[in-house]
């Protein structure tokens, strides 16, 4: 393959909803630009798209696909996006280096879920968008119904630029407003004949195309200063207007196509060639240090890694964009993130999962790998002089979708978490980790259908059977007044006995209080290892004199400040950390459910030893359980993880999505522009996406982030204690 210069380039990515045809039109733009020589069909399975396993089976796209065709003497790369929302981490990757999208758009059904979350991306990420609209030859496809719906959604920008002569069965013309043509296609689709536009037909297309005119003209002064001047404007004032309003977001260009016969995707690749800006017209990006990066083959070789796959027979493959430079087969790089140098031992460009090898790669164009030891996806390889720059990351979005995930045969454990691993390093919207305090390994996605396809990985490609439970929650326990024990730990059983008492307070942390001199109690509380519970009644004052002061950030949030109050030497300041010791273990595992207690300050004042039986075992147990039992008679709270929720949803089904949000004991924050804002505890969005997506027939799509630890309301605080409770006596 010759090397394409920068300006010879374009970079795109299929977009859209599921089942609009972007896999097949991926096929006819391979097909039209003759690198491949016999257009494959999603129902035959053997596109080039979808050729892994899972696509197969379920017949759509699951990972995205880097693939190029020729057409013009322009190499344009395409990434074909899958099309469920699940998989839009594979989406925003795609976006991060492509310089526009096609979105395609299903001529039957108008605007789609898939259509509002693609639009949302591209406009988050300054994506242009051209809208092709697909699957014109059914007969209940309506092609006005569907641009009305586009300018509904999305703006009056939406502008038509091609329309079709006859749709339903036997589609076969096309109006193109720009060449004020008719193209006309075979029955069986391929090369068109360009006729002269229809005497019949001739009054609608200069109606529409006067309009294309004037939206081309409203975004150039200079463009609007003849088009007043002249009354209209030339082509080549036209293209002008085309190619700055494409490349500014100001003009959103609709085509037709019909991809299952290849109608309308030459003309489609022909606009595409003409219109869309190569990488180094687009707007520069800043790396880290500063530096500007606008794809000049004379900047110094800067490659980000937008992707990793990992394929039969070759392995783990990098997929990278040059933002600057030249890269050749045998560079020495340096990874930026983390200063590790890497050879480009081959370079590749890829047509799914078939491949060929290049020489040597210009800035804008997107290439792959193999064999790099230390660099992943988000990382930035450099020339040795910029060792340390990086470029902005990829922003996944937050997990959506919990489980915990077990192998069912306990010596595939380490073989699990390897393979999860891998698994991240395709997909980053796969998060999985053991959590100590659930004592469950945690898969996280973006859906239950995203995590229904990492299970047949596992299973299928990987060979490992895994069941998935119900993930626990991670609750934490606080207190809210101050209270009192002291316990005595004693032990005899023949030889060195154990002996050690404690005395305690415990009373809320908050940040910028003050350090006491005294308490007044309502009760003090005294136990010992071999005397029952005893509690004397009555108001008392404790003062305290506070010799040291701990103050432990907990990693998992809020501290533990602990005091030594002791005075006389009741308690020897040997025996202190082990005291310290136990407290930890109940901040680890709290005595209400075993959750993670935090903000909580330990004043330990006073206490007993024996000369002989006194030891570090002793005083940790005597605090531990001092500590457990003052914390019992402190008002204690049971809180939760609290996350914020953005909903996007259509108007009509806002009222039902609003009820079931309030049922979730939701904390509606606000409602704008067709999105629902909302405080939702996490044990109320177990299968979430499953239960909106029914509501509202998959039209609604929404994140989540967390946003604090709150209290649980009283009734469920009494559900959480009994099930505690009963799991401690299965125990």
């Amino acid at each position: 393959m010759k090397v394409f210069q920068t300006n010879e380039i374009r970079n795109i990515a299929l977009i859209g909803g599921a089942k609009t045809g972007k896999t097949t039109l991926a096929e006819d733009m391979l097909f039209e630009g003759g690198v491949i020589n016999r257009r494959g069909s999603v129902d035959d399975k053997n596109t080039v798209s979808d050729y892994r396993d899972i696509e197969l089976e379920r017949q759509n796209s699951v990972y995205s696909s880097v693939m190029y065709t020729i057409y013009n003497n322009h190499k344009i790369n395409i990434i074909d996006t899958p099309g469920f929302d699940d998989f839009v981490g594979e989406v925003i990757s795609a976006l991060k280096v492509v310089d526009t999208t096609v979105s395609v758009v299903n001529a039957q059904n108008g605007v789609e879920p898939g259509t509002e979350t693609t639009w949302r991306l591209c406009a988050k990420h300054e994506k242009p968008v051209i809208f092709a609209i697909n699957h014109l030859e059914h007969d209940n496809s309506n092609f006005d119904d569907t641009v009305n719906q586009l300018k509904q959604s999305f703006g009056g920008s939406v502008t038509v630029i091609q329309y079709p002569l006859n749709t339903g069965h036997g589609f076969n013309s096309i109006i193109d407003l720009l060449k004020m043509k008719m193209y006309k296609y075979p029955d069986a689709g391929g090369k068109p004949e360009i006729l002269d536009i229809p005497a019949g037909e001739k009054d609608k297309a200069e109606g529409m195309q006067t309009q294309l005119v004037e939206d081309l003209a409203a975004g150039d002064e200079s463009l609007m200063e003849i088009f007043f001047e002249n009354g209209t404007l030339t082509e080549e004032e036209m293209f002008k207007g085309l190619r700055l309003g494409l490349r500014n977001r100001g003009i959103f260009p609709v085509l037709c196509i019909n991809a299952k016969q290849n109608m309308g995707v030459g003309r489609l690749l022909e606009f595409i060639v003409n219109n869309v800006s190569s990488p180094d017209e687009m707007p520069a990006i800043k790396t880290s240090s500063g530096r500007e990066l606008s794809s000049k083959t004379k900047d110094p070789a800067t490659a980000f890694i937008f992707k990793t796959s990992i394929e039969q027979h070759l392995g783990e493959v990098s997929f990278f964009k040059i933002y600057g430079g030249e890269i050749k087969e045998a560079d020495d790089m340096i990874n930026g993130n983390n200063a590790t140098k890497e050879r480009i031992s081959q370079l590749f460009v890829f047509l799914g999962k078939n491949r060929e090898k290049v020489d040597k790669m210009v800035a804008g164009d997107i290439g792959a790998t193999i064999k790099l030891k230390n660099t992943l996806t988000n990382h930035t390889l450099n020339v040795p002089k910029f060792s340390d720059d990086k470029i902005a990351p990829i922003e996944f979005p937050d997990s959506k979708f919990r489980v915990a995930v077990k192998a069912v045969n306990q010596a595939d454990d380490e073989k699990l978490g390897m393979a999860l691993n891998e698994l991240h390093k395709m997909d980053q919207t796969i998060v999985s980790g053991y959590k100590k305090e659930l004592r469950q390994q945690i898969l996280e996605g973006q859906g239950e259908l995203h995590l229904n396809i990492a299970k047949w990985h596992l299973e299928n490609n990987v060979k490992i059977p895994v069941s998935y439970l119900p993930p626990r929650i991670p609750y934490r326990e606080t207190i809210t007044r101050v209270a009192q024990a002291t316990y005595q730990h004693k032990k005899q059983s023949g030889g060195a006995g154990q002996f050690g008492e404690v005395h305690m307070i415990i009373e809320p942390h908050e940040e910028g209080k003050p350090d006491p001199s005294s308490f007044k109690l309502k009760q003090t509380m005294r136990q010992s290892s071999v005397t029952p519970l005893s509690i004397s009644k009555g108001d008392s004052d404790i003062s305290v004199s506070i010799r040291g002061k701990d103050a432990i950030e907990l990693e998992w949030g809020g501290k533990l400040v602990f005091y030594n109050c002791i005075v006389g030497g009741s308690i020897d300041a040997r025996f202190l950390p082990a005291i310290m010791k136990g407290l930890m273990e109940k901040m680890e595992q709290g005595p209400l459910t075993g959750s993670y207690a935090r903000d909580i300050r330990v004043f330990v004042y006073d206490g007993k030893m024996h000369p002989v039986d006194s030891n570090e075992i002793s005083f940790k147990l005597a605090g531990r359980t001092a500590f457990s039992m003052a914390f019992k008679e402190a008002s204690p709270k049971i809180l939760e993880p609290i996350y914020d929720v953005e909903v996007f949803v259509p108007e009509d089904k806002m009222g039902g999505v609003m009820t079931d949000l309030q049922g979730r004991r939701a904390i509606i924050m606000g409602m704008e522009g067709g999105m629902i804002r909302a405080k939702v505890p996490l044990a109320e969005l177990n299968r979430y996406s499953t239960a909106l997506s029914s509501l509202t027939s998959g039209r609604a799509s929404y994140s989540m982030k967390f946003a604090e630890y709150g209290p649980v309301p009283p009734d469920i605080q009494d559900k959480l204690l009994k099930e505690y409770e009963e799991m401690q006596e299965e125990d």
